[in-house]
């Protein structure tokens, strides 16, 4: 009996010509859907892998570029400077596609002005912040986008009030804000879908639950709430 075959987009890809490493993130982890939902975005808008740019700072958001489009570019950068990577690059080449994944650490604490004028300058390209609400890495310290209130067992209660990448973001005028949530796998795609082709800078801020420290039923980054 004959395999069945891959389906080919209109430039002649299957979907598995999108994806990357194999994932080393926790099972169940909230960011394997980012990577998941933006293999089938550019799938199905028949992006070239090749014309893409991949952009990441630190923290586990900065590993998941590696889990798709391995035959595209891609640059790790220091922590917070993100967004200084995809200004100089995108500015180089005007004709690639610019995706920048990013933390609420990477992005609301130490990346915060960067953040700020890569919006202001509104560099083409779309950049995803998987807002987990705690630093992952490091053992699960709350993060700047934490809730006041939330009690985790290590860390003890958050006295602090929250930074909303959503408000950042509408302060900082970006030209197309959204939000999603990795346990929506449809919406994740479409807002990709949607993002990818915006000519300006595309904020995304994706509740992304952290199933190791972070998975509460009362934690507003889980998969319950």
């Amino acid at each position: 009996m004959a395999a069945k075959k891959d389906k080919l987009n209109e430039i002649g890809l299957s979907r598995k010509d999108y994806r990357g490493a194999p994932s080393t993130l926790c099972r169940g982890c909230g960011h394997n859907a980012i990577v998941s939902q933006m293999i089938a975005a550019c799938y199905e808008l028949n992006i070239p892998p090749e014309k893409v740019v991949k952009f990441s700072g630190i923290g586990c958001s900065s590993k998941a570029p590696t889990y798709f489009m391995s035959r595209s570019f891609g640059f790790n950068g220091l922590h917070g400077r993100m967004p200084s990577l995809a200004t100089g690059a995108l500015f180089a080449d005007m004709s690639m596609i610019g995706i920048g994944v990013s933390g609420d650490g990477d992005t609301a604490s130490i990346g915060m002005g960067q953040f700020k004028h890569i919006m202001r300058r509104n560099v083409p390209m779309v950049y995803i912040v998987a807002n987990n609400g705690v630093y992952g890495l490091t053992k699960g310290q709350m993060s700047a986008t934490a809730e006041e209130g939330l009690a985790l067992k290590k860390q003890g209660q958050n006295m602090y009030m929250p930074i909303d990448i959503v408000w950042e973001a509408l302060v900082g005028r970006a030209s197309f804000v959204a939000r999603g949530f990795s346990g929506d796998p449809k919406q994740l795609r479409d807002l990709f879908k949607a993002a990818l082709g915006h000519r300006g800078t595309a904020v995304i801020d994706v509740i992304s639950p952290c199933v190791t420290f972070n998975n509460t039923d009362d934690s507003q980054h889980s998969y319950a709430w």
